[in-house]
């Protein structure tokens, strides 16, 4: 029995530090630089299903040439819907936080402000958390007390639901993509036979038309 467990514990540990290197390996957050023009709006999209929280940071990045000098801008979250989840207006920094109702692309757009000095533009830095990324694990950590592999471990779980999740609503939308298809595909088959119907049709009084006419003629 001892020799069986003693046998067990390097396989243990070692699917441990393997889940460990994986969790370090996929990206919680990333964060985006985004060059914004002078005249116009810059656009980032994401697709996101119902029910995920989402929460971001943006700030503008400070020149270097223009140290004590920071231009401000203006920010827009819409739904895929066209619904505003958020609107800032000469910012230099900003955040939302929002729980997705709608499924689909969620839209955040910045943009210089007109007080702005024409002819430059400005560099954002986006900060995009969605999901499980979007999760305090150090909250977590002091509420229940964990620490360590085991935190690593809650991760890994939580990353593991959020991926089920996400099969999940793939899978919908193909289910959804597929009825639409066959939707498509049956009215093109009846347009194709009625198409069909409708040329046998003219064909045949274009033959009765000629026959009466050439026999009127006395050509046949």
């Amino acid at each position: 029995m001892a020799r069986g467990v003693a046998a067990r514990t390097p396989v243990v540990l070692w699917l441990v530090l393997i889940c460990c290197w994986t969790s370090h390996l996929l990206p919680i957050a990333q964060a985006v630089w985004l060059n914004l023009p002078s005249t116009g709006t810059k656009c980032v999209s994401e697709e996101i299903q119902t029910n995920v929280v989402v929460l971001a940071d943006y700030t503008v990045v400070n020149d270097d040439e223009h140290p004590h000098v920071i231009p401000t801008m203006s920010a827009r979250v819409t739904s895929p819907y066209g619904n505003n989840l958020h609107h800032q207006e000469n910012v230099t920094h900003g955040q939302f936080a929002f729980t997705t109702s709608e499924a689909g692309n969620y839209l955040a757009c910045f943009w210089v402000d007109s007080n702005h000095q024409v002819g430059e533009g400005l560099t954002v830095s986006l900060d995009w958390r969605i999901g499980i990324g979007a999760k305090d694990w150090e909250s977590v950590a002091r509420k229940e007390k964990i620490d360590g592999v085991e935190l690593e471990l809650r991760k890994l779980e939580g990353l593991v639901e959020a991926i089920h999740e996400n099969l999940n609503y793939l899978k919908d939308r193909e289910a959804e993509m597929r009825e639409v298809s066959e939707t498509t595909n049956a009215r093109v088959a009846w347009f194709s036979i009625m198409s069909l119907s409708v040329c046998i049709m003219v064909s045949i009084f274009q033959l009765w038309y000629l026959k009466r006419y050439f026999r009127k003629k006395k050509l046949i």
